[in-house]
């Protein structure tokens, strides 16, 4: 199979790499033409055979949306465009329209697994109608970590970036509980060892899990977090999940309280958001702020 994949940051270089390696031959576009592999979207699409398969990865927004115009002028019936950014659902809904009046199928495709996904693989989930998601299932199988689970057909479009979206609600969550406790160890007098204690968590606890290890692997890089301004940006799906939960009347106490505990974060050096800042940087390569 042929995969024509647009953006190749951190994500979506790594993305192409671990496609390549499943034997999938991709060519990739990005607008720096140190990482590209052609040089405009319409020199992509030419090197494609049909029926194209062509996968987006650049920020939500303005770029996925100038990106999808340009695929709708190239592309023809019977192509499918799959977004794998970080959009809003209301956009795919949009985007699926406006491409289904040209006969060009559209996928949203939510993606976790930040920088590890190169060698762990990436959690998928996405929406769409099963004609398309078809003609992109070879793509989801070298994707995805190895075994039955990581990848799923969530619905219809939208429903893989609204699963997304979610996800990183309850990640806004775990990690801020992570940081409160992280914080009041670090307050009293007793404990003497703050990153062995969250060390000794990582087998027979209930709390272990994956975002513990990482921030192990920060406490390890810097034990009392002193390099890091207690600073966390959000990115936007935080936002997005408080407001859907809004819109159907459902209560998101834990996930709202961690959202605002970010917007605190700019007004004070939080000494919760270092753990929070450590812990995006571990497992999505985020900047961090340093003293």
């Amino acid at each position: 199979m042929e995969l024509g994949l647009v953006g190749l940051g951190k994500m979506g270089g790594n993305m192409r790499e671990r496609i390549r390696r499943a034997g999938l031959t991709v060519i990739g576009y990005d607008r720096n033409p140190d990482v590209a592999d052609v040089h405009s979207l319409k020199e992509l699409v030419d090197g494609l055979s049909a029926p194209r398969v062509v996968w987006v990865m650049v920020p939500a927004g303005a770029p996925t949306q100038s990106t999808v115009d340009e695929l709708a002028e190239l592309l023809e019936p019977g192509d499918v465009v799959v977004d794998g950014g970080n959009s809003r659902w209301t956009d795919d809904e949009k985007h699926a329209e406006e491409l289904a009046a040209k006969g060009i199928g559209f996928v949203d495709c939510g993606v976790s697994g930040g920088v590890w996904g190169l060698e762990n693989g990436y959690a998928l989930m996405y929406g769409g109608d099963a004609e398309h998601i078809a003609k992109v299932e070879p793509v989801f199988e070298a994707l995805k970590p190895k075994g039955d689970f990581g990848a799923v057909h969530a619905g219809k479009v939208g429903a893989g970036h609204f699963s997304k979206m979610v996800h990183n609600g309850i990640e806004y969550a775990m990690m801020q509980a992570y940081a409160e406790g992280w914080e009041l160890l670090e307050k009293v007098d007793s404990v003497t060892d703050v990153r062995e204690v969250f060390r000794s968590w990582q087998e027979g606890t209930v709390i272990r899990s994956w975002l513990l290890d990482l921030a192990v692997n920060a406490l390890d890089e810097d034990e009392h977090l002193d390099r890091l301004r207690g600073f966390a940006q959000d990115s936007g799906e935080g936002r997005w999940t408080v407001e859907a939960a809004i819109d159907h009347s459902v209560p998101l106490p834990a996930i709202t309280a961690s959202l605002f505990a970010r917007f605190a974060s700019r007004q004070d050096d939080s000494p919760q958001m270092k753990m929070i800042a450590a812990l995006r940087n571990q497992f999505g390569g985020h900047a961090v702020e340093a003293k």
